[in-house]
């Protein structure tokens, strides 16, 4: 019998339930949300609009909700300057000057495409002037470069088109949001930072399905196809997203919902089916917005099976990465290179192994960073020359002289059976391998030449679990917090941690935390949540092997 899918009744429910919360966050000013307030907290208008327009919904045009979407259109517009921007501020009260938000600006004009027929002809005169401000502007000059906040403005500038008979504005989003589908890698993502990230490929899909449910036009069908199948085999059996080939975001656990561009084929309803299944059995509602966003754009139909779900699969993205799944375990294999970024946004490309088993989760991984060699699979020379000061809003990001902590080479060695990797860096030739031997145990091989006469190190990354006790073969425990640990391994010792054991050879050491540089902060400092736990295994001419052995519980 084949599968379907359509939205689930749970999104309707999370729908209403959640309004009733958003209306308690208003302030008599129209401002919905916490001090300080940014543009982005009346993204709310959208929900609500939605649950005022939907039939099914319990607020199907209520008087109170529609009172609490003009007054949050209001606050909008009492915060626009002369050119319709807001002030560019986070809830750390930083600022980064003034922009046309793309997020504030779609959800206003789609909730008024939705609510206007129920608005006081004062409101909307009010409403329309400060839409139209900022759509003027935002058709006037956001549409130029080919990248995922353009995207998300042309979704916006389509429906404003709709809303104010705009013909100019709707064939200028529709041409531009073709052009970025013809810009998708053949592998499903868009080019972010020289390579694939995987977080803001949803923004491209988003914006694409939005703008096929509003226009059917059949343009990036093809495109959403293609990032449905890539996220598909991208993203770990629990549902969060698989970071290793991501070079602007790290690991983050917890299910990585989709968008209703997944909605319109087979492989992006199947990532939906499973994703949403997985949400729903954490017990946990869907937020407003994304529900009303999948309430209102959603197709329905038949849906293939995810990566994840499968007993055994490979995925195999060219000479760039690969997935091998051989239930329970799950390995994600980076190939992917490009020159280390010197702006903040892009990672370094430094953190080419994932591996994840059903029991354990992610133990393996966690992705990419800067300013931080320890994440490095592997480096050569001194870790030391490189790390971030504290406070430091403009570090230098360039490589240090004495170190290379990134490869000018990688090769995928695939093999369903045991997966691996050749890094080549400066004179040095390493090599890591991933081969599981059973549903509990996998063999862990790090290889490395010593050749430079520089110190050659190996790096395995392991993902925290803060509420959970390091356990080592001595008898010793320690907890992970933010006491700095190092300790070095003996012929047969190991540590044990949050459901897995893994054997620490001679020579190896343990270090905690090894903190990363954090974008999202001016200051780039991050927090011990975000650190990881490194084993480093030192090369020499005497030693150029170490084989570990991963066991889960």
């Amino acid at each position: 019998m084949e599968k379907t899918w359509k939205p689930e009744p749970e999104l309707l429910t999370s729908l209403d339930a959640g309004v009733s919360e958003i209306l308690a966050s208003q302030k008599p000013n129209g401002q919905f949300g916490t001090e300080p307030w940014i543009s982005t907290d009346q993204n709310r208008l959208l929900p609500l609009a939605a649950a005022w327009s939907l039939k099914g919904s319990a607020h199907h045009h209520s008087e109170k909700v529609l009172d609490a979407i003009i007054r949050g259109g209001y606050a909008l517009i009492d915060a626009q300057d002369e050119k319709g921007m807001w002030t560019f501020r986070k809830k750390d009260h930083s600022t980064w000057g003034q922009i046309l938000m793309p997020w504030s600006y779609s959800r206003w004009i789609r909730a008024y495409h939705l609510a206007r027929e129920g608005m006081p002809a004062e409101a909307r005169a009010r409403w329309e002037k400060g839409l139209l401000l900022g759509y003027e502007g935002i058709s006037r000059t956001c549409l130029e470069r080919l990248h995922n906040i353009p995207a998300h403005h042309a979704m916006g500038l389509y429906c404003a088109g709709i809303v104010f008979g705009r013909e100019a504005w709707k064939a200028q989003a529709q041409a531009f949001l073709g052009r970025i589908a013809g810009v998708q890698s053949p592998e499903g993502w868009w080019a972010e930072h020289d390579g694939p990230v995987v977080a803001y490929n949803f923004v491209y899909s988003d914006a694409l399905g939005v703008y096929y449910s509003m226009s059917q036009d059949p343009t990036g069908l093809a495109a959403l196809d293609r990032a449905a199948r890539y996220h598909a085999a991208y993203t770990y059996p629990d549902g969060s997203a698989v970071e290793t080939v991501d070079g602007r975001n790290p690991y983050h656990a917890g299910v990585h919902l989709g968008n209703p561009g997944f909605s319109h084929t087979p492989a992006g309803r199947g990532y939906l089916a499973q994703q949403h299944a997985l949400h729903i059995q954490t017990g946990k509602k869907f937020d407003p917005d994304y529900a009303a966003s999948l309430l209102l754009y959603s197709g329905e139909g038949p849906f293939e099976e995810t990566a994840g779900g499968r007993e055994r699969h490979v995925h195999r993205m060219k000479d760039y990465a690969i997935i091998v799944r051989r239930r329970p375990w799950f390995i994600s294999l980076s190939a992917f290179l490009v020159p280390p970024p010197e702006n903040r946004w892009g990672q370094d490309r430094q953190n080419f192994v994932s591996i994840f088993h059903d029991r354990a989760g992610l133990v393996v991984g966690g992705g990419n960073t800067k300013l931080q060699p320890l994440w490095s699979a592997f480096t050569v020379g001194d870790t030391a020359l490189m790390k971030h000061t504290p406070g430091d809003e403009n570090p230098d990001f360039k490589p240090r002289p004495g170190l290379i902590h990134v490869p000018e080479k990688a090769e995928l060695q695939a093999s369903e059976e045991s997966p691996g990797l050749a890094l080549t860096y400066g004179q040095e030739t390493c090599r890591v391998t991933a081969a599981p031997k059973g549903e509990s145990e996998l063999t862990l091989i790090y290889e490395a030449t010593s050749r430079s006469g520089l110190p050659v190190e190996g790096h395995i990354t392991l993902v925290p679990h803060l509420d959970r006790p390091v356990r080592f073969a001595s008898g010793d425990e320690v907890r992970l917090g933010e006491a700095q640990i190092e300790r070095a391994g003996s012929d047969g010792g190991w540590i044990e941690h949050a459901g897995w054991r893994l054997s620490l050879p001679r020579g190896a050491r343990l270090v905690w935390p090894a903190l990363p540089h954090n974008p999202y902060r001016k200051a780039g400092e991050s927090t011990i949540e975000e650190a990881r736990l490194v084993v480093a295994l030192p090369f020499s001419s005497k030693v150029g092997r170490y084989e570990l052995t991963l066991q889960v519980k």
